[in-house]
């Protein structure tokens, strides 16, 4: 038994790395159907992953082409076979699915006849059942054995694995948009709000003062006054725009993509807003997510300097390659000549979260952050990064 599982247990270990190279849930599960009928010898294979609802999520087939899985309209439902797997842990296995009990005898019209069935449930620890493997009509021979078995087996205990880190994945970048949106949303409301509101009550105390006979001069200030809050309103969302448009980290890189975010940001504010960067620095990782959290951190602080920053002239970012005697990684610093802060205000933190923000960017990159900053002395965000 050993030496005829030497192959196959090569061929799983070669699926199971390509999943782990993978990160969308859907890319996931296809290479993993894809793998089990190579490895079973069977002509058709899919895997399930039920729903609340007495159907399934997810039903991805091998086997079978574009134009014949169009033809079978929806995806099933988990009764007959298909839920039977999924209300036991234990793999059923048959030379004629047509015998088992809950065969209901019944195919969507167009369905392959199938006989010959190997069944094995995906199962993860403190979860229960999470999904399936259905392998039907084993090639070459009457019926799956037991090495089939053990095979796919073993890559379910694989699959449990892969489909939970993709979901935790999933919602991890479920939360990152989340926290995104919010900090957004409060963006809007403490910049373009306030102006907004300023921006109706200039309109109205022109209005008021027109209809008095000595009120055009005043009402002319206030016309005045609406266009600048006008124009400061429009600099705001052009900003908040510009961020809501993610960076191709993947195509220009991290220095590209943040010399984009700052050559945008001079245009947009009355402020010298300069980069100087070593091409080529990165946070490493193989899914571009620490990039990701680096250039997050940088916006966000560009943001808060070009937002928050009273007597702003000058705001210079910085990204370089630590040392190698440092661990390697990379540091980034965006530092401006405002008028500075107290970061330790606990008042400013509860209005303002882009702080806390970037320390849990921070964090997730196993960083460290720091902010230096004072009253009258300007403010420099540092991030130092290890290597990954």
């Amino acid at each position: 038994m050993a030496a005829e599982l030497h192959p196959a247990l090569k061929a799983v270990s070669d699926a199971v790395l390509a999943v782990g190279s993978q990160h969308a849930v859907e890319d996931v599960l296809q290479r993993l159907v894809h793998s089990a009928r190579e490895l079973a010898g069977a002509r058709y294979a899919a895997l399930g992953i039920p729903d609340e609802a007495g159907g399934f999520r997810r039903f991805l087939v091998s086997g079978m082409s574009d134009e014949l899985i169009a033809s079978l309209g929806p995806l099933p439902r988990n009764h007959g076979v298909l839920g039977a797997m999924l209300e036991s842990t234990a793999p059923v296995r048959t030379a004629d699915l047509h015998e088992h009990p809950r065969f209901g005898g019944w195919w969507p019209p167009g369905h392959p006849d199938m006989r010959s069935f190997l069944g094995v449930p995906i199962v993860a620890p403190g979860e229960g059942v999470i999904g399936a493997f259905y392998l039907t009509h084993k090639e070459g021979a009457a019926a799956f054995d037991d090495g089939d078995q053990e095979v796919i087996e073993l890559l379910a205990a694989h699959a449990a694995i892969a489909i939970t880190n993709a979901r935790l994945n999933e919602r991890s970048r479920e939360l990152s948009m989340m926290s995104e949106r919010n900090r957004l949303a409060l963006e809007l409301h403490d910049a373009v709000s306030q102006k907004l509101f300023g921006l109706v009550l200039s309109a109205e105390s022109a209005a008021t003062l027109l209809e008095r006979p000595d009120g055009v001069d005043a009402a002319r200030e206030q016309v005045v006054r609406i266009g600048a809050l006008a124009g400061q309103a429009l600099e705001e969302l052009r900003a908040l725009i510009q961020e809501l448009r993610p960076p191709d980290l993947e195509r220009d890189g991290l220095c590209g993509a943040l010399r984009k975010q700052v050559t945008t940001l001079a245009r947009l504010h009355d402020t010298d807003v300069t980069l100087d960067a070593d091409d080529g620095v990165t946070a490493g990782g193989a899914d571009g997510t620490r990039d990701a959290e680096v250039l997050r951190v940088a916006q966000e602080a560009l943001g808060n300097a070009l937002r928050h920053g009273r007597g702003l002239t000058r705001v210079v970012v910085r990204l370089a390659a630590r040392a190698a005697a440092d661990g390697g990684g990379l540091v980034l610093e965006v530092a401006d000549d405002g008028t500075g802060f107290d970061p330790d205000d606990p008042e400013l933190r509860s209005h303002h979260l882009g702080l806390t923000s970037m320390e849990t960017r921070a964090a997730r990159v196993g960083g460290a952050l720091t902010i230096r900053s004072s009253p009258g002395a300007g403010t420099t965000v540092r991030l130092e990064v290890p290597a990954a």
